[in-house]
């Protein structure tokens, strides 16, 4: 049977390919041709590298930072991947080149770290992390990662308390402002977290509004009737209320400032707390409680003005929801590594986390920011880049003008 070509029709396949590159550099050397003094033969300087005399690329040093604390795999599962393209390495030598890689990243770190404390609305919530060196003066291997969200920048602290001193480092409270009762300067705080103690000793300082987190409450709601049947429709009424305030919250969020669709769902968000109050007024007024409800609305109760200073700022979260999704990241890599065998690589997990959570705040690709940078880490000399060359890469203003204390810091825009 004979056929006549008609043309060809295409179609498209996606493959995955990782190809590991031994790169081997030439350096030409030369001899002086005169019989002048001086030195006889000079070496063409070596190809850049973030880590000096080291093996590795910037590409190859960021792709390992990314894997370990971006994607949370332990070390030995990369040492796996690498053997699988051929590359045969010892766990020992890319702990190495972490604990090599750490000191480039404190500019960036810092810079962020000083954008953030000076911001006016942050969420801060903590969780628990491992390290398992020992630690003068620290009993156990608990330790606390915290999260601190500012509009344009998000900060992690690894620090052994959970104490407030964590805090008072974070925003620059000395112990004098802790005596004068006060932020530092007249500065202005708005505070969005739970209920845990550190905060609510934050917020007895003048300049700090506290917004407690209504997702906290619900919570309770929650397990209150999970853990009591009796409790159930009680806990369904609680839970729908808090909803109608969540609805007219977003209400507000959606509308136009000024719009008539802004006040009636202002008008719906002050119904709602209302609402709220009178039924937990009469609730703890009313007949004998069934201990579980009786303890959830004390909490209430207690927490009630942090948790209706939402009125005073419609336009920010009910919730610190946001700073327990920025804690994800951190958990998978507890979950699949358990903590830090040190106390540097603790330290370095927050830097990185840090940095990339950052990043990805602007829109940026953690992983092209990190070789980017370190790139520019090699072409200094295998030292963190100075003046000019260090501006790309850190937080800053797109204007000069500086923020007066009842406005939000302008915005940053790292960029790689």
């Amino acid at each position: 049977m004979a056929f006549t070509a008609l043309g060809s029709e295409g179609s498209e396949q996606i493959d995955w390919q990782v190809h590991l590159t031994r790169v081997v550099h030439r350096r030409m050397r030369y001899r002086r041709a005169c019989a002048c003094a001086g030195q006889r033969t000079v070496t063409a300087p070596p190809a850049p590298n973030p880590i000096p005399k080291g093996h590795f690329t910037a590409a190859f040093c960021a792709r390992l930072l990314y894997l370990k604390f971006v994607l949370g795999l332990p070390v030995h599962r990369i040492v796996k991947m690498l053997a699988a393209e051929g590359l045969a390495v010892p766990e020992g030598t890319l702990a190495g080149v972490l604990k090599a890689l750490a000191g480039l990243l404190v500019p960036v770190e810092s810079a962020i770290r000083a954008r953030n404390a000076a911001a006016t609305h942050v969420h801060a919530d903590e969780t628990t992390w491992r390290v398992y060196q020992q630690v003068e003066g620290k009993t156990g291997h608990k330790w606390w990662l915290w999260v601190f969200i500012a509009e344009d920048t998000i900060v992690f602290r690894m620090d052994p308390t959970r104490s407030m001193s964590v805090l008072d480092t974070q925003f620059g409270i000395t112990a004098a402002d802790r005596e004068a009762g006060a932020l530092p300067d007249g500065r202005r705080l708005v505070l969005s977290t739970d209920f845990y103690v550190a905060y609510q000793s934050l917020a007895r300082l003048d300049g700090v509004e506290a917004l407690w987190c209504w997702a906290h409450v619900r919570r309770y709601f929650i397990r209150a009737g999970d853990a009591h049947t009796y409790l159930v429709p009680w806990r369904d009424a609680w839970v729908a209320r808090i909803a109608d305030l969540y609805v007219a919250h977003t209400a507000i969020a959606a509308a136009g400032l000024g719009s008539p669709e802004h006040a009636t769902a202002l008008t719906a968000f002050e119904a709602a707390l209302t609402v709220i109050d009178t039924v937990r007024q009469h609730q703890v007024s009313g007949p004998a409680l069934h201990p579980a409800a009786a303890k959830v609305l004390a909490t209430l109760d207690r927490e009630w003005d942090g948790l209706t200073r939402h009125r005073d700022y419609p336009d920010l979260d009910l919730d610190n929801n946001v700073s327990e999704r920025a804690l994800r990241t951190p958990v998978v890599g507890r979950k699949n590594y358990y903590g830090s065998h040190a106390e540097w690589s603790a330290h370095l997990a927050a830097r990185v986390w840090t940095i990339t959570a950052t990043a990805e705040r602007h829109g940026l690709e953690p992983l092209t920011y990190l070789t980017d940078y370190l790139n520019a880490c090699a072409q200094a000399g295998g030292k963190p880049p100075q003046g000019h060359t260090l501006d790309p890469f850190l937080p800053r203003p797109s204007t000069p003008t500086t923020a007066s204390p009842d406005e939000d810091p302008p915005p940053i825009h790292p960029s790689g």
